[in-house]
């Protein structure tokens, strides 16, 4: 690691607003039934988020829709106690899986290092199934946004490796520190 990032990464701080979106048609029309509808990429993210000292506001279930995905986007940008979000779901290559273009949509700048360093981890663990995922990440309003998919060891793979190492440093450059 070069000085400048170690100094930069010694002086960030921990998020004080995450919000968790988790995108899931099938799971929200099991919450809306009443039945019940686990979350647990969502669970992943929240307690490995917390565990880290980053402080988690709100989760949010909503179907794979784009103008739902977009309004939620576009309603946690303007909560001045949201300065990060985390998306799980929708980023595969079905029909349905449109949260990518959404928040492509969105972003001020991506940060295509994400994605790349993604499939590349995930290469090394799961092979060639690795090229399925459209995981992506950019920044919008001044706040980070995280497009993982929905499987919990992409969750984990993408927390563990990349987004807590790094979180705190991208706000601190996004805060303009």
């Amino acid at each position: 690691m070069s000085e400048t990032s170690k100094i930069h990464k010694e002086n960030a701080t921990p998020a004080r607003g995450l919000l968790i979106i988790t995108c899931s048609t099938s799971r929200f029309q099991s919450r809306c039934s009443g039945k019940e509808a686990p979350d647990p990429s969502g669970d992943l993210i929240e307690a490995k988020m917390r565990e880290f000292g980053h402080r988690v506001i709100g989760r949010s279930l909503i179907p794979d829709d784009p103008r739902i995905i977009r309004a939620t986007i576009l309603e946690a940008l303007r909560n001045p106690d949201v300065d990060s979000i985390i998306i799980t779901g929708g980023t595969g290559i079905s029909k349905d899986d449109v949260v990518i273009e959404v928040a492509e949509g969105i972003f001020d700048k991506r940060l295509p290092g994400f994605g790349e360093i993604f499939r590349r981890i995930s290469y090394d663990e799961i092979g060639s199934s690795a090229v399925l995922s459209r995981a992506t990440a950019g920044v919008a309003w001044g706040k980070p946004i995280f497009c993982l998919p929905g499987s919990p060891d992409a969750v984990r793979r993408s927390l563990e490796k990349i987004i807590l190492p790094e979180l705190p440093h991208i706000l601190k450059h996004v805060k303009g520190g």
